[in-house]
């Protein structure tokens, strides 16, 4: 099934993570062929959205002008490898905020179709950690896995069930074949 809309986790998927979190600019590094993937889905007229934790700001070590410029280089990063993002989707809230929208819970995954207008069996999902699957199952959305960021922890910790690729350009790869 080709999706109609594709969804990715940002830390560990798009970018590189950090157990200290990605707290400025100069910190976001993206991750070989990341960019890339973005851009061959754009190209192939699949819409592309970001759906991303950043506790960070519940913790108070980034504020949201600090996130949204993280977001600007990110999204400029991406454009700039011909890609295109239809949405960046952010819970700022922390783990014992009980919101609904901080994956696992499938809030921000919702908000994200409703915004693209697109039904969740029609959507896939790529993250890294069981959250993101967890989530996405959780949504009604199909799950894939990268290895990259928290990925290869998480095949390790067994019970995926989901296809697993190297990284988000494998994924998008697979996808697109």
């Amino acid at each position: 099934m080709r999706p109609h809309c594709v969804l990715l986790d940002r830390d560990g998927v798009i970018n590189h993570d950090s157990d200290a979190y990605i707290l400025g600019v100069d910190e976001w590094e993206p991750l070989p062929g990341s960019l890339a993937a973005i851009a061959r889905l754009t190209r192939a007229g699949i819409p592309v959205a970001v759906c991303t934790n950043q506790s960070a700001r519940a913790r108070g070590l980034i504020s949201a002008a600090g996130l949204a410029a993280i977001h600007r280089r990110m999204t400029a990063a991406i454009e700039t490898a011909g890609g295109q993002l239809a949405g960046v989707f952010v819970c700022p809230h922390g783990p014992t905020d009980d919101c609904d929208c901080r994956k696992p819970a499938p809030g921000l995954l919702h908000q994200a179709l409703e915004a693209l207008g697109c039904a969740p069996e029609k959507a896939l999902f790529i993250g890294d950690s069981r959250r993101d699957l967890d989530a996405a199952r959780g949504a009604g959305v199909t799950a894939w896995l990268v290895r990259t960021g928290n990925g290869r922890r998480t095949e390790a910790d067994g019970g995926t069930a989901v296809p697993v690729y190297d990284d988000l350009a494998a994924a998008v790869e697979a996808l697109l074949q």
